[in-house]
């Protein structure tokens, strides 16, 4: 166990717990004072919530002999106590999520912040990456985020809420900024002033705008430059009773609540009902995926270029997780809607483009990791999503299949001919020659090249091809 543990990289800003992953088990070791948090936590009525079924992340306190060796000196302070936690089975990333994921990830923040309130405990940040979901149930892992109430104080993590909650929600909500680009762009998230310079003159009379933006933006700009002291001692003087945090987590709750993003039509909502195929291709290369999914029987599958999670659902039919990757927010967020009603906690759906996904960001560009780095797929589907990488990105083949093979998965993969509809379309605005390599015959043998091909099928209508491979 030893030579597999390593400490998560983007746990290390918590100096009173640090997370260590082992194999498959996911450990937390704490400070003295960590530890009586922990405890307080442990003995209130939340602990309800620790058994992983509502909410928070399952944890229990083991003894430190389960930690694996050279975990205990993470701490430099000496380790109090062990915690081992359920492990998420894909980790993903705020500016990877949907609206709806975000208000919800946002609803949990700020229902765990009220019920720790009632508990004499307050969450000392609040931020999304402390927001896992399971298919499409947000849940709460940092457990270390717990502490006991400080009397007089605030709460701390109000200002973190608003910069990468509440600031993005209502971009989206009221101006249709996407807010995915600013979150990957700022691990901070979006500041007050930022969020009023985007907001028109005429959104500070919708709510919220006012209070925790345009005002936020001006407490932010009179206190600028002296690192947080002066301001700090003003509110020192407020003595901030349990009572006015209770408020303003009730207020922002409601808030959050009623707001909403209408994704409207895309190029892409309603796609796999206004293609190209005929009812004969559909129903073979639903059969094609099936039958793929049945043979593999995998642990985790990933569809680059879901749309609507048609075949998601297929391959979920046969496997323990999906991650459903598709670059139009709004054709994701119809999806999650439909799954989150579902109660579904198999199929994950992100929002992510395949020719420009996730990179790794934060300190030494390891704090968030890339999109490869965070859990090895046992089947790719890359259904209808060749062309596309390749003549509207201009990826070539050869790097297209290189990527896909260092993935080290077996691949459903679809490559629609030149004499497709779409890849007419696709073409049709490029200057004759362009994209030389979009051809079958180089499609296949750059195939071959790196792959076993296990099935090859062509669709009725003999514009497209289905494979079937593993490295």
């Amino acid at each position: 166990m030893s030579s597999e543990a390593r400490a998560d990289t983007g746990s290390f800003r918590d100096r009173d717990g640090r997370v260590v992953v082992a194999g498959d088990e996911v450990f937390r070791v704490l400070s003295e004072r960590g530890a009586e948090d922990w405890r307080a936590l442990a003995g209130s009525p939340l602990s309800s919530r620790l058994s992983g079924g509502d909410g928070l992340v399952a944890t229990e306190e083991v003894g430190a002999g389960a930690l694996p060796d050279g975990a205990a000196e993470l701490l430099p302070g000496g380790v109090s106590a062990v915690l081992r936690h359920e492990r998420v089975p894909f980790v993903s990333y705020p500016y990877e999520w949907t609206f709806g994921m975000l208000r919800d990830a946002a609803l949990l923040q700020l229902d765990l912040g009220l019920e720790a309130l009632g508990a004499g405990l307050s969450l000392k940040d609040a931020t999304p990456y402390n927001v896992q979901f399971r298919g499409a149930r947000p849940v709460f892992i940092d457990i270390g985020s717990f502490e006991r109430l400080r009397e007089g104080e605030p709460w701390p993590g109000y200002r973190q809420f608003c910069m990468l909650y509440l600031n993005p929600l209502l971009l989206q909500a009221y101006r249709d900024v996407p807010f995915q680009p600013r979150l990957r762009g700022s691990l901070e998230g979006i500041s007050p002033g930022e969020a009023a310079r985007l907001l028109r003159l005429r959104d500070r009379l919708r709510r919220g705008v006012l209070s925790h933006v345009v005002l936020h933006a001006r407490l932010e700009r009179r206190y600028e430059g002296s690192e947080g002291g002066e301001l700090k001692h003003e509110i020192g003087k407020a003595n901030f009773k349990p009572e006015l945090i209770e408020a303003n987590l009730r207020g922002l709750r409601k808030l959050v609540s009623r707001l909403g993003w209408k994704a409207g039509d895309t190029a892409w909502t309603g796609y796999r009902e206004d293609n190209t195929y005929s009812d004969a291709d559909a129903e073979r290369k639903a059969a094609f995926v099936r039958e793929a999914a049945a043979a593999k029987r995998p642990g985790l599958v990933w569809d680059m270029g879901c749309n609507d999670g048609a075949y998601s659902r297929i391959a979920a039919e046969h496997a323990d997780r999906v991650v459903a990757f598709d670059h139009d927010h709004a054709t994701v967020e119809a999806l999650y809607r439909s799954l989150r009603e579902e109660g579904n906690e198999r199929i994950l759906p992100l929002v992510a483009d395949l020719a420009d996904p996730s990179p790794g960001l934060g300190w030494r560009g390891m704090e968030r990791r890339r999109l490869e780095d965070r859990g090895s797929p046992d089947l790719v589907l890359a259904l209808a999503l060749v062309h596309h990488v390749s003549i509207t990105a201009n990826v070539p083949i050869a790097e297209l299949l290189d990527w896909l093979h260092g993935l080290g998965a077996a691949l459903v993969v679809e490559f629609p001919k030149r004499e497709d509809p779409m890849v007419r379309r696709l073409l049709s605005g490029k200057r004759e020659g362009s994209n030389a390599d979009y051809e079958l015959d180089t499609f296949e043998r750059e195939l071959e090249r790196r792959f076993a091909v296990e099935r090859r099928e062509e669709l009725p209508s003999g514009s497209r091809v289905l494979y079937l491979v593993r490295p």
